[in-house]
């Protein structure tokens, strides 16, 4: 194609002109384009004029070893038909992630199935992601709802609660009031809570639900955050109680948290689990990344480390740990462990779980120690993002 190809943000009638190209390029609408017009960045290419590529973009925080820290996250990008296989959406990628660079991100979160694609660009998965489907009737068998009490509706107990229990994670989005009703209006969630007589909120469920055409409906869990395992079993017992009207509960990908209440309640283990493509992470800004992360409290290390650049060289760095906090910087020391940029954002994410599985992904180091000492400094809690853009 001959027309030079130019990278803008969107205005008013970009965006139009992009939702119209989404439609095309995807199949069908894709409705965060309208339902986030307000929170997101959109930037596009355009080619004499009309739009060929683009994504939106949010600039929001992902907790990481119990603090936020400013992330780019991008979704509903995509590339006209015929434009295709130019590679523009490696430069597209580019424009997308600079202005929320510019606001102060320091890493990257995508959800894609094109995996390889992401991941020539740095990008890596965590964990793998699931979304899991039990009978109802297996539920109510199984559980009990004790002696909690269920709330029809959101207070701003469960939204304290929520924020509490996602700092108890890596990578769940700090959520702000536009997040959750945008979740709200896009999908026509209902809310529950769940707390003992005269105790805090210690549960909050959001359902989604569709009627089948003949008799009853189809439900789907988008939220499951308990503050204990009593709590998390009387959520599981309140599902089990729509089985007159639905047949089998669907927990949406990567929603259920990864614990084992409900592989240790069940008194028949009939569950089903479907692979989806994952959220993966990628690094922007190591030292900054480092400094705003949260570290063990009692973790004292100095470890040197190679890092992976763009182009494919290697930078030693000097880790230093201590009092819950952590700093990186350039060193002259030879590094005792490396990792690719890809395999720095996985151990951020305290992805490897062990020093076999660190060793199994590819990571070198000639000192069992530092890996050792590296893999314990990120892995006190436990990657999950259950939140979707």
């Amino acid at each position: 194609m001959n027309q030079q190809l130019t990278f803008t943000a969107a205005d008013d009638g970009l965006w139009q002109q992009y939702n119209q190209l989404a439609t095309r390029a995807y199949g069908h609408r894709i409705a965060d384009i309208t339902h986030l017009r307000e929170h997101a960045d959109l930037q596009v290419a355009l080619r004499s004029g009309r739009v060929v590529a683009g994504g939106l973009g949010l600039l929001v925080d992902q907790f990481f070893g119990g603090a936020p820290v400013p992330s780019a996250c991008l979704g509903d990008g995509c590339v006209a038909p015929e434009e295709r296989g130019e590679h523009l959406a490696t430069d597209m990628v580019a424009q997308r992630l600079q202005p929320l660079i510019e606001r102060g991100a320091v890493i990257s979160t995508i959800v894609t199935s094109s995996t390889g694609y992401a991941r020539r660009l740095g990008w890596e998965a965590p964990v793998d992601v699931l979304a899991q489907a039990v009978a109802t009737d297996e539920l109510k068998r199984s559980f009990t709802g004790g002696d909690f009490e269920i709330e029809h509706g959101r207070t701003d107990e469960t939204e304290t609660l929520q924020g509490d229990l996602a700092r108890q994670w890596n990578g769940p989005v700090r959520r702000t009031s536009w997040w959750t009703r945008w979740k709200q209006d896009k999908s026509d969630l209902t809310a529950y809570r769940f707390a003992r007589p005269g105790h805090p909120t210690a549960g909050l469920l959001t359902l989604a639900t569709k009627r089948h055409e003949r008799h009853g409906m189809s439900l789907i869990v988008h939220d499951f955050w308990a503050a204990s395992q009593p709590a998390a079993a009387a959520m599981f017992a309140f599902l089990g109680r729509h089985n007159t009207r639905a047949r089998t509960i669907e927990f949406r990908r990567g929603v259920l948290p990864p614990y084992p209440t409900l592989l240790h309640g069940l008194r028949h283990h009939h569950t089903t689990a479907e692979a989806w493509h994952p959220w993966m992470l990628r690094i922007l800004n190591i030292p900054e990344a480092i400094r705003l992360r949260g570290w063990p409290a009692d973790l004292t290390a100095a470890v040197p480390i190679e890092i992976e650049n763009e182009t494919g060289d290697w930078g030693r760095w000097m880790l230093q740990m201590k009092a819950g906090e952590a700093e990186i910087g350039p060193t002259q020391v030879e590094g005792q462990a490396s990792f690719t940029r890809r395999q720095l954002a996985v151990w951020y994410a305290g992805g490897y779980r062990s020093t076999p599985s660190a060793r199994m992904a590819g990571v070198r180091a000639t000192s069992d120690k530092a890996l050792s000492t590296l893999i314990r400094s990120t892995t006190e809690l436990e990657p999950w993002l259950p939140d979707h853009f």
